[in-house]
């Protein structure tokens, strides 16, 4: 990758697992002939960081398949046939299904959907196989190899994922964006991409409307042309995403000539719609009359995924029950030697569609602590209409440990169970705060509340009343079984290390 114009802060350093320091990035030619500049290489760290994708899969592809060999043959045979089938079906279905094309590298529920879609058309490829040449001894092929080499491979990507964030987190392994646009909304694509770094860009350079002349920089980012300079900038600076933010400048004409102009660099060019909340399965673009259209499917509220939905939260509670009781057990235990008290307490909780249920969680306050909230309204540090004090005097010694790892919230499996909530969704409110609700925020209510969501695994107790309100009604805007799979890994993280929560 070329030098941008405005270069990353700090030197470029390699992963030390995955190879050795990058060379230094020389700047962009332009050619004289057609006054465009050169395509550039990619990055050395994302050449490094895909080679060790790959290799990983194939690593532990082989592994799980010779084991797996061994073991269905009793360690007597060597199945070379179903081996060597088994094993191809693997290492062809996962890059035609892009997992490994560096645009889904390291992006999450992405990155995890393509690897699930190429296991399971490699288990229909085994399968087919052995129907095809009559072995009717593939079945543990298809039901024993191929998932466990999914319970290998998974993990391995993810562990390679979190290494990757942790550079990025340290201002490493980042694509050199230029933001085009408005100065408001330019400035709100920067807020977002330095709160979540994990993404990997890092806006260096920005074109606004009035250029330089209107301010010399948008949140520390040199403005450094108009947007009618844009591909100017853009083809000397070697920058690697171009992303256009909304501005009554960018017409259907412009964007297509800046589309034109940009062909041949190596700057891919990101174009954030209107509805900037929307996103996922319910986008896609499709051409009619002869223009592209960007479609936008209503959200799904009922049908056959959340029939799926309902039978995995069913399963999961009853299960996560099971492995969760003796420990509960001794909670309970815990609360009642501590103050002789109640083990559990009850609330009223507003659920799908504005109906009340009866919530359970393990008792982490004193006995009388609704009485005392009165007399502590005036602490109040909860955001918008939530009450939430940091150092709450009502919260027992015990109490104070079970929220910190959110323990206190395992009795609502119960309700879980009883589906009146799901493991994944918006946060289950109390009456009076419904009572505070913009019309908007009501749409929470069409989905059922959650054991932990969005709101959860993004900062928790330490979010703005907005942010909380904007993830959760993302989430049943966008609700997706890979989005719920993600959140509750990331669930498992930030209950350990308790971040947000008191």
């Amino acid at each position: 990758m070329e030098e941008s114009v405005w270069p990353s802060t700090g030197p470029e350093r390699g992963l030390p697992p995955l190879g050795s320091r990058p060379a230094s990035r020389s700047l962009r030619v332009v050619d004289g002939k057609s006054g465009r500049a050169a395509p550039s290489p990619v990055m050395a760290w994302e050449r490094r960081y895909r080679s060790w994708v790959i290799f990983s899969d194939i690593l532990a592809t082989v592994l799980v398949v010779v084991v797996g060999a061994l073991v269905i043959g009793d360690f007597q045979r060597f199945d070379e046939p179903h081996t060597l089938g088994t094993a191809a079906a693997i290492l062809c279905s996962l890059p035609a299904c892009r997992a490994w094309n560096r645009a889904v590298l390291g992006e999450g529920a992405d990155e995890f959907r393509a690897v699930g879609r190429g296991l399971v058309i490699a288990g229909v490829l085994v399968a087919l196989g052995g129907l095809l040449a009559g072995a009717l001894e593939v079945k543990p092929w298809v039901f024993y190899v191929v998932p466990t080499v999914a319970l290998v491979l998974l993990p391995t990507r993810y562990l390679l994922r979190r290494l990757l964030h942790r550079f990025r987190r340290q201002g490493q392994y980042l694509l050199p964006v230029m933001a085009a646009g408005g100065a408001d909304t330019v400035n709100d694509l920067i807020e977002r991409t330095r709160a979540m770094s994990h993404v990997g860009w890092k806006v260096e350079a920005v074109c606004t409307p009035a250029g330089s002349g209107d301010r010399g920089e948008v949140q520390g980012v040199p403005v450094i042309g108009t947007l009618d300079e844009l591909s100017e900038h853009v083809r000397r600076g070697g920058y690697r995403v171009v992303a256009v933010t909304p501005d009554p400048y960018w017409t259907p004409k412009r964007l297509q000539q800046l589309a034109w102009d940009l062909e041949g660099t190596s700057a891919e060019l990101v174009v954030a719609p209107v509805l900037m909340e929307i996103a996922g399965p319910r986008l896609n673009v499709s051409g009619v009359f002869g223009m592209p259209l960007l479609r936008v499917a209503a959200p799904t509220f009922t049908g056959g995924r959340r029939v799926v939905k309902e039978i995995v939260d069913r399963c999961g509670a009853t299960l996560l029950l099971l492995a969760a009781s003796p420990f509960m057990l001794g909670i309970a235990a815990a609360i009642k030697l501590g103050d002789r008290g109640p083990v559990i307490y009850r609330q009223q909780r507003v659920g799908r569609d504005g109906d009340a249920f009866t919530m359970f969680k393990f008792r982490t306050m004193v006995t009388d602590a609704d009485r005392v909230r009165q007399k502590l309204l005036g602490d109040n540090e909860g955001a918008g209409p939530l009450f939430k004090i940091r150092n709450d005097p009502r919260v027992t010694r015990v109490g104070a440990l079970l929220r910190r790892y959110s323990l206190d919230e395992l009795p609502q499996l119960f309700n879980v169970l009883a589906g009146q909530m799901s493991l994944v969704g918006p946060r289950p409110p109390l009456p009076e705060e419904t009572l505070q609700y913009a019309p908007e925020v009501h749409r929470r209510l069409l989905v059922k509340p959650g054991l932990t969501g969005l709101w959860q695994v993004s900062g928790r107790s330490e979010l703005s009343w907005e942010e909380s309100v904007r993830l959760d009604l993302r989430y049943v805007e966008d609700w997706s079984l890979a989005l719920d799979m993600v959140i509750l890994w990331k669930t498992l993280r930030a209950v350990t290390y308790g971040r947000g929560a008191y």
